[in-house]
């Protein structure tokens, strides 16, 4: 008596197909990824940052940044997320920040400031920051390279 009681087995047989559903999903949040990333790799002012060592900040991921752009002729530009402004004048521009950090006020604040521009206008841009709100203000540089 071959199963006295018990359920004959049934052999199940083996599925060939692939389940494409997660490979779909990668692929979708990559597409989204790249979406948003692709227009901040366009956008700017042309700078020529001081190049330092320096450790590379860690930014936050749920504080968007502002970046202040100083160009060589020493305009300034607001650079807040995917929208660049056109160049203005320091008293513009701390009226800009102000508005901003008055609804956002955990934004960190960054200064890209042209190697030649002078000293005492990137001061002049940290003291306005300052005034507009902003608790802490950040640097950006490059790194060095051998030009040598």
């Amino acid at each position: 008596m071959k199963g006295m009681g018990m359920m004959p087995q049934q052999r199940r047989k083996p599925m060939s197909e692939i389940n494409v559903v997660p490979y779909i999903d990668v692929m979708l949040v990559l597409l989204v990824i790249f979406m948003v990333t692709a227009p901040m790799l366009t956008q700017g002012v042309k700078v020529d940052l001081p190049e330092t060592a320096s450790h590379p900040i860690q930014p936050d991921k749920d504080v968007e940044s502002i970046v202040v752009s100083v160009d060589s002729n020493g305009a300034y530009y607001l650079d807040v997320g995917d929208k660049s402004s056109d160049p203005m004048g320091l008293p513009e521009l701390r009226q800009q920040v102000s508005k901003i950090l008055s609804q956002r006020s955990s934004s960190e604040i960054l200064v890209r400031g042209d190697e030649h521009v002078e000293y005492g206008t990137v001061v002049r841009l940290m003291a306005e920051l300052q005034n507009a709100g902003a608790a802490s203000i950040g640097l950006i540089t490059e790194t060095p390279s051998d030009k040598k």
